[in-house]
């Protein structure tokens, strides 16, 4: 915890002086709140601030666990679609924040949000093989065929192959429910894969990346704040 008139003299052109008569005259939001005692304390880390109305981007990483409900494009912008980044309170939407890898607009669950591109690099870099969990739903009666298909490593009619995974059935019959394992992140993977079997997707959540699981606490469209451990076990 730093006082806020030291954080934003390290953080900006302004002098710290400078930095006490903008805090005394109102000029200084802390989390989104006019902030008027220049002693006041705060952790760079994680504090957005604003100075005249300009953010000071004092923080290095800031690293955020979504439940991406279905709606929403995994991009800071787009022009025709509503983005996650529309999710996130102004307070929390920090510089540079951006989406850890993707997850279709259909598509539901556990979306990191990061500005740390080292993080984003080793969670969606296919050297590394982050394992993602799914829980999936499709059309049709799953099968050992279908399990063994998917460990093997589906290859599609056009000839991509796609790595081995690990396919658990719990739930089959006209409609069948299934915990899927992937280890890479093509375009429209599972939904490619299970289209593969004759199994086409209905819906399709995300629940863990890597050893770090989607925090059931959170409804549809809630975020929290990953912390250091949180971050360790997506390498678990």
């Amino acid at each position: 915890m730093e006082r806020l008139d030291k954080i934003i003299s390290e953080h900006s052109r302004y002098s710290r002086r400078e930095a006490a008569e903008l805090i005394r005259r109102g000029k200084v939001t802390a989390g989104g709140v006019t902030v008027r005692d220049a002693a006041a304390k705060f952790d760079p880390e994680t504090i957005l601030l604003t100075v005249a109305g300009t953010v000071i981007p004092v923080h290095r990483q800031h690293t955020l666990m979504l439940n991406k409900p279905v709606g929403y494009v995994s991009a800071t912008e787009d022009p025709r679609e509503k983005t996650v980044l529309e999710l996130i309170r102004e307070e929390d939407c920090y510089p540079a924040l951006f989406p850890a890898g993707r997850l279709d607009k259909d598509t539901t669950g556990l979306l990191i949000l990061t500005s740390d591109g080292d993080l984003c690099h080793r969670i969606i870099s296919p050297k590394k093989e982050i394992w993602k969990t799914y829980m999936t739903t499709v059309q049709g009666r799953l099968t050992e065929a279908d399990t063994a298909a998917v460990r093997a490593g589906i290859q599609l009619e056009s000839g991509e192959q796609f790595l081995p995974g690990e396919l658990t059935v719990l739930e089959s019959g006209d409609i069948s429910r299934a915990e899927l394992k992937i280890r890479e992140g093509k375009f429209h993977q599972v939904k490619r894969m299970m289209a593969a079997l004759g199994k086409p997707v209905i819906s399709l959540q995300r629940t863990a990346v890597g050893g770090l699981e989607l925090d059931e606490s959170l409804a549809p469209g809630e975020y929290r704040v990953l912390t250091e451990r949180d971050i360790e076990q997506i390498f678990n």
